[in-house]
C-alpha cells in the first residue's frame, strides 16, 4: 500500500466523529477514510500514513449501503459537507451515534457507568437557528455561488438553495441575496489572494420567535449601495420576520466571521429566542444553541442531572450567553458564570434582566484566570467548554473545589473521554452519561455525563 495509490473497499464502521473504517480489497491493513456510510462499497485514494497507519481520501460511492433507506432531500446531496446522513434512516443515525459515543465512554469511564441512550431531536429537519452560508464559485471561475463548501474541499462552494437542514425562511433569503449579486456582477472574496468583497450570509432565526437576523459578512474593498439589498429582502414573503439587517465589515485574512466594523441596514442588531419560557437576547456573534428544540432535550437532562441545588452557589462555566445559568437560577441559591467572549457575557447580563432573574451573575474571562478572583465557593459545577474540551491548566484548579457533583456537558465526546481521565483521578465516578442529538443528519452530537465525588 502506498501514497496514490486507489483501491477499493467496504465501510465496515464509522468511529466518532466520521471515521470509515475500510477493508481494501487484496490488502490486509485497514484504512480510515472519512465521509462515508457503514456498509458502502467505495473507491478511494491513499493520500497520507498517521503512525504507520493507512488513511484514504473519498473518491466515489460503487455501491450504496444497506442503512440507506431513503432518497436525498437536497440537491446538493452528497456532494455538500453539510449533511452525511440524510439517506440512513433516523433511527439509523441515532443508532449508530449511540454506540460511537457508548464505545468512547466505555473506554474511559473506570467502573460501572450507567449509560442512558441517545434523546433525538424534536426536529430532524429545518431544526437549525443559524447559518454560515460562504460565498464563492461552484468550480475556478464559475459564477457567483453561496451556499456550503464542497465536501473536503476548502474553496469550492456549492449553493445551499433547498437546504433542508434550516428553514425555508432561509432558504428564500439566501436565493435573494444571491441573485441580486449575480445581478450586480459584485466579486467574493478569495482566500489566497486576498482580493474581493463579498465573504459570508450569516443567518440566525428563532425557532419560537420567528424573529430572523440577517448578517451579511463582505470586506472593505468595495463601497456599494447595499440599501436596495434590504429593501429587497423586506418585500420577501416568509413565515417569520426580519428584524434586522447588519453589514458587518471583516477584513481579516483567516476565513472567519467576524466583525470590524458592524453597520445596521435595517431595524437592531440582534433577536429574540425563547428556551423553557426564558428568553433570550441573541446578538450576532453569541454563542446560542443552533437547534433549539433540541437544546431543549439538552438542558432539561442537565437540570435532571443536577438534581435538587436549593440554597446551593452553582458555577456554569464556559457559560456562553448564560442560557444554563438562568435555566437553573430560579431554583438555585445563586448561579455564577464565567465566559472569555466579552459580547455573550453582555447578552447573558442583558437576558438575566429581562428574565427578572436577580441570582445570576456573570464574569468574562478566561476560566483559568477568573477561579482566582472569585470569593465564593462552589456546591455544584457546570461545564459546557468549547470543543476542543477544558484547557489542561484550568482543569486542576476546576478540581481544587473538591465538590460532590459535576455536569459536564460536550459537543465532542473525544475531548470528554481525555478530560474524564483527570476528573476521575481526583476521586470521581461516572455516575450516568447520555448522547443528545442536536445535529440530525451530521455527523456530531452532544453529550452529558454526571460525576459524583466518591465519599
Amino acid at each position: 500500500m502506498k501514497k496514490g495509490q486507489i483501491l477499493e473497499g467496504i465501510i465496515e464502521k464509522v468511529e466518532f466523529p466520521n471515521k470509515g473504517i475500510v477493508s481494501a480489497l487484496g490488502e490486509e491493513k485497514k484504512v480510515i477514510v472519512k465521509n462515508g456510510i457503514p456498509g458502502q462499497k467505495i473507491k478511494f485514494c491513499i493520500n497520507k500514513f498517521k503512525k504507520g497507519n493507512p488513511e484514504g481520501r473519498l473518491l466515489e460511492v460503487l455501491q450504496k449501503s444497506e442503512l440507506e433507506t431513503r432518497k436525498p432531500v437536497c440537491s446538493i446531496f452528497p456532494d455538500c459537507g453539510g449533511c452525511m446522513y440524510q439517506t440512513m434512516s433516523y433511527d439509523g443515525q441515532l443508532k449508530m451515534k449511540a454506540e460511537q459515543v457508548k464505545e468512547i465512554l466505555d473506554e474511559a469511564v473506570k467502573g460501572d457507568c450507567h449509560f442512558e441512550g441517545i434523546k433525538p431531536s424534536p426536529k430532524e429537519f429545518a431544526y437549525r437557528n443559524k447559518m454560515e452560508f460562504s460565498f464563492g464559485d461552484e468550480y475556478k471561475d464559475g459564477p457567483l455561488s453561496l451556499g456550503l463548501h464542497k465536501k473536503g474541499s476548502t474553496y469550492d462552494v456549492l449553493t445551499a438553495a433547498d437546504c433542508k437542514l434550516v428553514h425555508d425562511d432561509m432558504t428564500k433569503i439566501l436565493t435573494c441575496v444571491l441573485q441580486y449579486f449575480q445581478e450586480k456582477k459584485t466579486s467574493y472574496y478569495k482566500k489566497m489572494q486576498h482580493i474581493g468583497y463579498l465573504r459570508h450570509l450569516l443567518l440566525r432565526r428563532g425557532e419560537y420567535t420567528q424573529e430572523i437576523l440577517v448578517n451579511l459578512v463582505t470586506t472593505s474593498q468595495e463601497e456599494p449601495d447595499l440599501q436596495p439589498l434590504a429593501e429587497r429582502l423586506l418585500q420577501l414573503k416568509l413565515k417569520g420576520r426580519i428584524v434586522g439587517i447588519l453589514h458587518i465589515i471583516n477584513d481579516s485574512l483567516s476565513d472567519v466571521v467576524q466583525s470590524d466594523e458592524t453597520r445596521i441596514l435595517y431595524g437592531q442588531d440582534y433577536f429574540y429566542e425563547k428556551l423553557l419560557d426564558l428568553e433570550f437576547k441573541v446578538t450576532p456573534f453569541s454563542f446560542f444553541q443552533p437547534n433549539s428544540r433540541g437544546a431543549e432535550v439538552l438542558y432539561s437532562t442537565v437540570r435532571e442531572y443536577i438534581g435538587d441545588i436549593q440554597n446551593m452557589t452553582v458555577f456554569d462555566l464556559f457559560s456562553g450567553t448564560g442560557t444554563i445559568a438562568q435555566l437553573l437560577a430560579p431554583v438555585a441559591k445563586q448561579v455564577i458564570g464565567v465566559e472569555i467572549v466579552e459580547e455573550a457575557v453582555k447578552a447573558a447580563r442583558e437576558n438575566a434582566a429581562h428574565n427578572g432573574l436577580s441570582n445570576c451573575r456573570f464574569i468574562a474571562g478566561d476560566v483559568f484566570k477568573v477561579l482566582d478572583e472569585i470569593e465564593e465557593k462552589p456546591d455544584v459545577i457546570v461545564l459546557d467548554p468549547p470543543r476542543d474540551g477544558i484547557h489542561p491548566k484550568a482543569l486542576p484548579k476546576i478540581l481544587e473545589y473538591g465538590v460532590d457533583k459535576i455536569v459536564y456537558i460536550s459537543c465532542k465526546v473525544t475531548s470528554l473521554a481525555r478530560d474524564l481521565e483527570l476528573i476521575q483521578a481526583k476521586g470521581y465516578e461516572v455516575v450516568k452519561c447520555a448522547a443528545v442529538d442536536q445535529f440530525c443528519q451530521t455527523v456530531h452530537v452532544e453529550s452529558i455525563a454526571l460525576l459524583q465525588k466518591k465519599k
